[in-house]
């Protein structure tokens, strides 16, 4: 017997084992001297008694798939959440006991009385009897090649426990999804821990961009001063090269941590940034010869660790598109904690060619402006101010980023 029908009569003889519990209280619940309906009533209700406790817990229900998935080579997933396990759900497993009972039992009595047939012929014939007694009849088997006709009912006998094992599997398998397969809760489940990985994801995604994207704007800058300065200050090149290597360094044990959390699907368990950090991201800045002036008004200490990491992270963005549109020079950082909320500001000159490219869009603008919205916050960027020349020739223009964020946010 191929290896798939062995493993599916095993499921029906198991759904067998599993009638003994409710068989054995069915008849304690049917005495031989109670009238013939009284009787019929009682094991009836004594075994669906037992059949319904069988089926009542979420363990029977896992077992159940696990048996089916194994057994069955069906796919199903097992009940999630226990919490949510309601009497409907018992039911249903109940029910598919009920059938794997059933169906176990015919299949498993109805193989083994073939699987005996098919021994039992040639077994009369190689003896030598010349007759078989068979469900009351007295069959002719004849000596020598007279008798080779009782390999035909053996092979058929053969045939039909295969094909009974095969029929219960292929009835059971279709009836698996529908009482075993997901319930309405343990789909709401899967969607939320589904909905809850891709936020995971995106943030993680998000913190990848702000983090590389800062230290490749950052690196570039930095290599473009040490050319500059290679041949008339040394030292400053060497400053700068070292600066190059220090943010790469730090990127690359950002990309690590990042990238092994996504394939792990595991959270985060090491301490991001906050505002605490915001003088190591200037001097950053700083570092690429960009004149940056910070003002920071009121206690960042005050602002909430949710709000101050999402806040760091819009100031690194924001310098990073400072020093990748802007000129360099004129960068202002202002911080603003005040009561209702923490406001930050970063405004940067920047030529009207690059503010209209720059107001195109890109995944920078966006991921702050989603930074935010998550915490009811509010998000501004885009053109503050475009100053002219005495000629009327369109001169600079400010790129202004302002945004304001709920000291009582929702993390």
């Amino acid at each position: 017997m191929p290896n798939s029908h062995l493993r599916n009569w095993t499921h029906a003889a198991l759904g067998a084992a599993l009638s003994l519990p409710p068989l054995a209280a069915a008849a304690l619940s049917a005495p031989p001297r109670w009238p013939a309906g009284f009787r019929a009533l009682g094991f009836v209700l004594a075994f669906a008694a037992v059949t319904a406790a069988m089926g009542a817990s979420a363990t029977a229900a896992r077992a159940s798939v696990g048996m089916s998935n194994e057994l069955l080579e069906t796919r199903l997933p097992g009940p999630r959440d226990a919490r949510r396990w309601r009497w409907g759900d018992r039911l249903r497993t109940s029910m598919w006991l009920l059938l794997h009972m059933l169906l176990g039992a015919a299949v498993t009595a109805v193989s083994c009385a073939a699987v005996f047939g098919a021994v039992a012929f040639p077994s009369v014939w190689l003896g030598g009897d010349e007759r078989m007694a068979l469900l009351g009849l007295s069959l002719p088997v004849g000596e020598g090649w007279r008798g080779a006709w009782a390999l035909l009912p053996a092979m058929g006998s053969l045939a039909l426990a295969v094909g009974v094992t095969r029929g219960g599997a292929v009835a059971l398998r279709s009836l698996a999804p529908v009482f075993l397969g997901p319930r309405p809760g343990d789909r709401l489940a899967e969607a939320e821990e589904r909905m809850n990985q891709l936020a995971q994801q995106n943030r993680l995604a998000q913190e990848l961009h702000d983090s590389i994207g800062h230290t490749l704007t950052a690196s570039t800058i930095q290599a473009a001063v040490a050319v500059e300065l290679m041949a008339s200050d040394p030292a400053g090149a060497r400053r700068a090269l070292n600066s190059i290597e220090e943010t790469s360094r730090a990127a690359m044990d950002d990309l690590d941590h990042v990238l092994g959390m996504l394939r792990e699907g595991r959270s985060s368990t090491v301490p991001r940034p906050t505002l605490a950090d915001l003088d190591r991201l200037v001097e950053t800045a700083r570092g690429t010869g960009a004149e940056l002036t910070v003002e920071v008004l009121g206690d960042l200490a005050r602002v909430p660790a949710t709000v101050s990491r999402e806040a760091y992270r819009v100031v690194q963005e924001g310098l990073t598109n400072a020093l990748k549109h802007g000129e360099g020079t004129g960068i202002r950082l202002r911080a603003t904690v005040a009561h209702s909320g923490l406001e930050v500001e970063l405004t940067n000159p920047v030529r009207p060619e690059t503010s209209a490219r720059r107001m195109s869009g890109g995944h920078g603008v966006r991921g702050i402006t989603e930074r935010v919205r998550l915490l009811r916050g509010e998000a501004e960027a885009g053109i503050a101010n475009v100053s002219g020349d005495a000629n009327g020739q369109m001169g600079e223009a400010l790129w202004r980023l302002r945004v304001l964020l709920p000291l009582r946010s929702v993390a």
